[in-house]
């Protein structure tokens, strides 16, 4: 296998052609703050967050690959800024009361914002009111909590092979829906996996029945269930 040197933090790390920074960070001990990424699904770049510095241009960690030379700074200021404006985006485009959600404290929004500095949000909330759809026998999905980062359609389709999950609209207007549009309840596709419940990295897909911060998910299964399929 062919390597190249690359330099991350000023850190000189030799690795592999082919793997994506995040990849060659992670593998390092290097931490860059992800959300739409999940071991085990395909990387989109969806929410940002993962963006790192190549020589002055910003580039989402996930889908960039490595090269011969590459120079890779990870917490710059502006990175850092860059990050809390997103996080602060998100917030404001849903309702992520914390006190009330079945996720509080296992939520990895609730923990970027906490890595990240994030003590206010400077922009204007939206206020969407979505309708919470609880029509499935085991699940809901409460959309006003949903960050798009599209974890439940890769790994419906992906790993399961439902493709239940789905984007409809665009910009604002963008949300999750399952088959064409249907009540969750409705969707002849679904399996009732539950996989999309433990890869939502918020409290938009839980299982019903959770209360108030009892919400624990297992966003490793994914990971490990890809892994076990590769070695057959």
């Amino acid at each position: 296998m062919e390597t190249i040197k690359l330099k991350i933090d000023g850190r000189e790390i030799t690795t592999e052609v082919g793997k994506t920074i995040l990849e060659v960070a992670t593998e390092n001990g290097i931490r860059i703050p992800t959300l739409c990424h999940l071991d085990g699904l395909e990387d989109v770049g969806a929410c940002r967050l993962c963006i790192v510095d190549v020589r002055g241009q910003l580039v989402t960690s996930c889908t960039t690959q490595v090269a011969d030379g590459m120079e890779v700074q990870t917490q710059t200021e502006p990175v850092r800024e860059y990050r809390r404006t997103i996080l602060e985006l998100l917030f404001a485009e849903g309702n992520h009361v914390c006190s009330f959600c079945v996720s509080n404290g296992d939520c990895e929004l609730q923990d970027l914002a906490c890595e990240l500095g994030m003590h206010s949000v400077r922009v204007p909330y939206t206020y969407r009111r979505h309708r919470i759809d609880a029509t499935h026998p085991q699940f809901l999905i409460d959309r006003d909590r949903c960050v798009l980062c599209g974890r439940c359609v890769r790994v419906c389709a992906e790993v399961e092979g439902a493709h239940t999950w789905g984007f409809a609209d665009r910009g604002s207007a963008a949300r999750v829906i399952t088959d064409l549009d249907v009540d969750w309840g409705d969707a002849e596709s679904c399996t009732s996996c539950g996989k999309c419940v433990e890869s939502c990295p918020t409290g938009a897909i839980v299982r019903k029945g959770a209360s108030n911060a009892e919400m624990r998910k297992r966003t490793e299964l994914v990971g490990e269930l890809t892994e076990r399929r590769a070695r057959g």
